[in-house]
């Protein structure tokens, strides 16, 4: 009798344990999921954009630029990293701090391995184009702008569109940076009418910055 009882104890006691596991699991199964999806959503990986801003130090193989919304950006050179002043090629010695430059390549956050480095005229993106063009910086605990200026193209919607590589993103970045300094761009998606979407951090205001197909920018929210 006693052995009856026991073993109904066990068997009773391993059902609950089935049980809780068949209630418990796929909810860990969906979590799963939706941090799996999160992930490889190319959106949150590195993707090509840039920079624009001053050289603030030098170092053997990297540098640093800060933007005029005070953003502090890591420049990661390359071997394969090429070097402009105007239309004419320079050696990657001649970069100085003070220099304004205008960086394209790689983005990863607060960091950029670098496939073009352009020195521009001095203080062009610097602090005085990008007050006149509105830009908020960061500011920790403050909302996003609720503005808009120009065209945002019919029927956008945040996370549509393909991201661009190469010529395309060196283009809309560039056009981006110049009017809108201060930030950085961390990548540029083409939208279903041809245009792009040019996604800008380290501000509060512009977030998106939109670019036509010729590289004009029409309209930013």
């Amino acid at each position: 009798m006693f052995l009856r009882q026991l073993t109904r104890t066990i068997v009773i006691g391993a059902t609950a344990i089935v049980v809780v596991a068949v209630v418990a699991f796929p909810a860990e199964i969906s979590a799963q999921g939706a941090r799996g999806n999160g992930g490889s959503n190319a959106r949150s990986g590195p993707a090509a954009g840039g920079v624009a801003g001053t050289v603030d130090s030098v170092s053997t193989s990297s540098f640093a630029v800060l933007t005029a919304a005070g953003q502090n950006v890591t420049i990661q050179e390359a071997p394969s990293t090429e070097y402009q002043k105007g239309t004419n090629s320079i050696p990657a010695s001649a970069l100085t701090k003070g220099d304004s430059v205008l960086v394209l390549g790689i983005v990863n956050g607060r960091s950029i391995t670098a496939s073009q480095v352009i020195v521009q005229p001095a203080d062009k993106g610097g602090s005085a184009t990008s007050s006149a063009a509105g830009v908020i910086p960061f500011q920790h605990g403050a909302p996003s702008a609720a503005k808009q200026v120009g065209q945002v193209p019919a029927n956008y919607s945040q996370g549509s569109g393909t991201i661009v590589s190469g010529t395309e993103a060196n283009k809309a970045t560039e056009a981006a940076l110049a009017n809108y300094p201060g930030g950085i761009v961390d990548r540029v998606v083409e939208l279903s009418n041809g245009e792009y979407e040019v996604h800008n951090i380290g501000v509060n205001w512009p977030h998106h910055i939109f670019v036509s197909r010729d590289f004009k920018v029409v309209g930013a929210f």
